[in-house]
C-alpha cells in the first residue's frame, strides 16, 4: 500500500511522513522528490522547467520506483509529495492502480495565514522561501477545483505533526 501525503509547502508533509512511518508497521518513507533530483542531475540538462514534475519521465518513474520498492520490501510506502496538477495525479494514481497498488491519498491542509507563517519561520529551507511561497495560490486553486475531492483532507492548521500523523495512521489501520 501507499500512503500519499499531498499538500503544499508548509503543510507538514515531510515531518508528518516520518511520524506516520513510525506508527504503521512494516512501512518506509519514499520521497518522490528524489526521482526529480535524479532527473535534474542529468547532463546536459533536460529541457528548462520550473518544476521537475513537468518532465514527462518523472510520473512513470515515480510509479515504477514505488512498484519496485514494494515488490522488494512489501509493506507500506509513505510518500510525502506535492502534486497539484490533476493530470499528473491521474497519471500516477492510474499507474499505481495498473499494478494493483492501493493508495490512501491524504492532503495535509492549512489555511493560507498558517502556511505563510510556517514558511516565514522555516529553519530548514530558510525563511520566506520564494519557491515555497509561489505554490500557495496553485495549491488553493487545486484544493478548490479537484484536490480535496480526491483525497482525505487532514486540516493541520491547529494540529501538531504528531496529531496529524496519529489521525492518518488511525485512518489507514481502520
Amino acid at each position: 500500500m501507499i500512503v500519499w501525503l499531498n499538500g503544499t509547502h508548509g503543510a507538514g508533509k515531510t515531518t508528518t511522513s516520518a511520524l506516520v512511518q513510525q506508527l504503521i508497521p512494516d512501512s518506509r518513507v519514499f520521497d518522490a522528490e528524489k526521482v526529480g533530483e535524479t532527473l535534474m542531475d542529468i547532463t546536459p540538462g533536460l529541457p528548462e522547467t520550473d518544476n521537475f514534475q513537468h518532465w514527462p519521465p518523472w510520473r512513470p518513474l515515480v510509479v515504477e520506483t514505488a512498484r519496485r520498492v514494494l515488490d522488494y520490501t512489501g509493506g507500506t510506502l509513505v510518500m510525502p509529495m506535492t502534486v497539484l496538477v490533476e493530470q499528473y495525479w491521474r497519471e500516477i494514481s492510474s499507474g499505481l492502480a495498473q499494478h494493483a497498488i492501493p493508495v490512501r491519498h491524504f492532503v495535509l491542509h492549512a489555511d493560507q495565514d498558517t502556511l505563510r507563517g510556517r514558511i516565514a519561520g522555516d529553519t530548514v529551507v530558510g525563511p520566506n522561501s520564494w519557491f515555497r511561497l509561489q505554490y500557495l495560490e496553485p495549491y488553493a486553486e487545486a484544493a478548490r477545483t479537484w484536490l480535496h475531492a480526491e483525497a482525505e483532507v487532514v486540516d493541520t492548521t491547529h494540529l501538531t505533526p504528531d496529531q496529524a500523523a496519529q489521525q492518518i495512521a488511525e485512518a489507514v489501520k481502520s
